[in-house]
């Protein structure tokens, strides 16, 4: 049976210097993706047209900064993470191959085969944040899932994770009997069917 060999990890976007390279409705959508989970992500939008709707979505975000032109090898300066939204493969294949020469991480949206990683679809209430992948084979799937999460996890997890995050810190002994303690705490969150 086949099995997703990704690596699921959280980026700091705010600690990284981010590239985007695309200013129609991929870009907008993938900017827009970064700045609901990481409003302080610094990001670089490069593009020789920027629809009015993302310019419109950027204005409060003063640490996003626009270049309208075409995308120059130079844009890949001091990037810490690529991600390509254009219409061009060609553009695309050009600017993987240079990320991947300068080793800096590169998502090229719609094309899986390029990616060194996937934007997946996130579930997020207070501080619970669920990320979603399905290998890059259905983003579909993908959001129907974040929709059944969403409608399931209560909206009021954040006082719960408040709660545990204070029961956590009263809590005696070793490692190990804080596991056990918090194991029994939160037991009855998980509903075991019979």
């Amino acid at each position: 049976m086949a099995q997703n060999e990704l690596f699921p990890i959280f980026l700091k976007l705010n600690t990284l210097d981010v590239l985007l390279v695309g200013g129609g409705n991929v870009g907008l959508e993938k900017i827009s993706a970064m700045l609901q989970n990481s409003p302080e992500a610094r990001i670089t939008v490069v593009a020789p047209m920027i629809l009015d709707s993302l310019r419109e979505y950027i204005r409060h975000f003063e640490q996003v900064q626009i270049i309208e032109r075409e995308f120059q090898e130079q844009d890949l300066d001091n990037r810490d993470l690529v991600i390509l939204a254009t219409d061009n493969p060609q553009l695309h294949a050009t600017i993987k191959a240079t990320t991947k020469q300068r080793r800096i991480l590169c998502n090229v949206a719609d094309t899986p085969h390029l990616c060194d990683f996937y934007l997946g679809s996130i579930v997020q209430k207070g501080d619970l944040k669920i990320a979603i992948s399905t290998n890059g084979k259905s983003p579909t799937m993908a959001k129907r899932i974040r929709e059944f999460l969403d409608d399931i996890i209560p909206d009021n997890i954040q006082n719960l994770l408040d709660n545990l995050r204070e029961i956590r810190k009263s809590i005696q002994g070793d490692f190990q009997e804080k596991i056990r303690v918090l194991n029994e705490v939160t037991a009855s969150l998980v509903e075991k069917k019979k």
